[in-house]
């Protein structure tokens, strides 16, 4: 009888001559074989680099540098310091589902004329119970909080799934693994942000230079978040997408330069 041919990782395998780049994975061939290793790690010598057992990389993907849990794989705080042999392309999607799991069935959707996206609006609409609460930020909402909580410096999944007057997002802003529906954490941050815009809205005039340290401080916690925050944890006022999506309300008034009404 003949084998089964995967077409996703035939099609996968044959995408790249040498060596590729996939999310924070530098995948290069060694004859019939592959190597993996973290992308920041491409330039090292071998004997620099841990070897890990292809069945070591679940675990690996597990927690970040500091030990702590990371609940989304295609965050771009995968550890450094490792490099895997691959002998097969059968062991190439083994290491990838393990690091990103579906990687490559998600890649070779993603492929075709109309990749099967579930949009925002469809993929709230069809929640119940603690999450319907989500159906109810507008587009203007939705497209902000989208923004904030799949931002490159949370997510690198190319987002292909949309709310109205949002662009999917560009693979070179990204990477090349797919998003192709929102996930768990996307829509717990959905539910926490329509609560938030529940809650009494407050007042506070500010001087441009004012708005400026404000955004500032942001900033800093977006892009350096505090280990002592989970990475889920959307009810910590340090929670870096929480920072993040304040910027996203912020970035209007910053461009107009004028006295501001956080309203």
């Amino acid at each position: 009888m003949r084998a089964f041919e995967n077409p996703a990782l035939k099609n996968f395998a044959a995408s790249f001559a040498s060596d590729l780049v996939f999310a924070q994975v530098f995948i290069s061939r060694r004859g019939s074989g592959y190597e993996l290793r973290h992308v920041a790690d491409c330039g090292l010598e071998d004997a620099q680099l841990q070897i890990l057992p292809l069945t070591d990389l679940r675990l690996l993907a597990q927690s970040t540098e500091a030990g702590a849990f990371r609940p989304l794989k295609s965050a771009p705080n995968l550890r450094r310091g490792w490099r895997v042999s691959i002998a097969s392309d059968a062991e190439l999607q083994s290491a990838l589902d393990q690091l990103y799991p579906g990687a490559i069935a998600d890649w070779h959707a993603a492929q075709s004329p109309v990749p099967p996206v579930t949009n925002f609006r469809e993929f709230t609409n069809r929640q119940t119970g603690m999450y319907r609460i989500a159906q109810m930020l507008t587009d203007a909402q939705a497209a902000q909080v989208i923004t904030a909580a799949c931002h490159k410096n949370f997510c690198l999944k190319q987002r292909l799934w949309t709310v109205a007057n949002l662009p999917a997002d560009s693979r070179d802003e990204k990477s090349l693994l797919p998003c192709l529906e929102p996930c768990a954490l996307l829509l717990e941050f959905a539910r926490k942000a329509m609560r938030i815009e529940q809650e009494e809205q407050l007042t506070f005039p500010l001087a441009p230079a004012e708005l400026n340290t404000l955004v500032a401080a942001l900033e800093h916690i977006a892009e350096h978040a505090s280990t002592e925050v989970r990475e889920g944890d959307f009810n910590a006022a340090a929670n870096a997408r929480r920072a993040q999506l304040v910027l996203e309300k912020l970035r209007p008034l910053v461009k107009g330069g004028a006295s501001v009404d956080l309203e």
